[in-house]
């Protein structure tokens, strides 16, 4: 099969209506339109949201306020407490391992540390955002912080 072989499905390509073309067409005089009244004139017709003179469902809803921010980044939370699991020293922790023992369910979710509880091991904790009090307390147990970027 060769480029000049290639050829739309039977029945894909409809040519388009002629309407308005004389009485042999079946669609001459009026186009298709009958006669008179708002739906023959140029532009006319209801619009979506006219319901027949009835209220819109538009307007019968409660507004809804403010707006939705679609660049919104939303952290998956770890406290310190969680953290303290890790009773052996000396230990890396990232978001990969967060997720393999349970603490957050994607490895890919971005993680804020918050300093909710007691950590006394040192750890080199990765994560995308960290609370004051949790980098103070990691840093005091002779722990590492390491900021990760988030896409």
């Amino acid at each position: 099969m060769k480029l000049h072989d290639l050829r739309p499905n039977p029945g894909a390509k409809k040519k388009r209506k002629r309407v308005g073309r004389g009485t042999a067409t079946g669609q001459g005089k009026t186009a298709g339109r009958g006669t008179k009244g708002q739906g023959a004139r140029s532009g006319g017709g209801k619009g979506a949201y006219f319901e027949g003179g009835q209220l819109p469902l538009a307007r019968r809803l409660p507004f809804k306020r403010g707006f939705t921010n679609i660049r919104k980044i939303t952290y998956k939370p770890v406290n310190l407490n969680r953290l303290a699991e890790f009773d052996f020293g000396d230990v890396e922790v990232t978001p990969e391992i967060m997720s393999q023992i349970g603490l957050i369910k994607k490895p890919t979710d971005p993680v804020v540390i918050l300093g909710d509880g007691e950590i006394n091991v040192s750890l080199t904790v990765k994560a995308h955002r960290f609370s004051t009090a949790a980098r103070e307390k990691i840093e005091a147990a002779g722990g590492t912080v390491e900021v990760l970027p988030y896409n």
